[in-house]
């Protein structure tokens, strides 16, 4: 189960859902007073350690944010060898200044928006279905 790699396919099949929630992107140092069930995604890079979590998991943790996300996953099982998809919607995203931060993980890709702009990238999004 590799997933899809035809672009054409992935943009008409990649059926937007939005996950209930608010959600922030929070940095720190390390992870050994953070419980990692409570955390929905991290990376760790050079300078610090993101967490993606849910806004009140971050605020019982008193971390700091700048802006309040709403989450989109797009449900098609798309390849981590597909080519073009991120393109795609970041550039039909941008065109209407939305800004995404995206995550591929294993089976999906998830973006994430201005909670105030998430109804506009759901259609935009879902205008490629059409």
């Amino acid at each position: 189960m590799s997933g899809e790699k035809d672009l054409q396919v992935l943009l008409k099949s990649m059926k937007p859902e939005l996950v209930s929630g608010d959600y922030v992107f929070c940095k720190v140092e390390k992870l050994e007073s953070i419980n990692l069930n409570e955390i929905e995604m991290f990376f760790k890079e050079k300078e610090a350690i993101t967490l993606i979590l849910k806004r009140e998991i971050a605020d019982l943790l008193q971390l700091e944010y700048s802006i309040v996300m709403s989450w989109i996953t797009l449900t098609v099982h798309s390849s981590l060898e597909a080519v073009g998809l991120t393109t795609a919607f970041s550039k039909a995203l941008s065109e209407q200044q939305i800004s995404c931060n995206v995550v591929a993980a294993f089976y999906h890709d998830h973006i994430f928006v201005n909670k105030n702009e998430a109804q506009k990238a759901m259609q935009i999004l879902n205008s490629f279905s059409n």
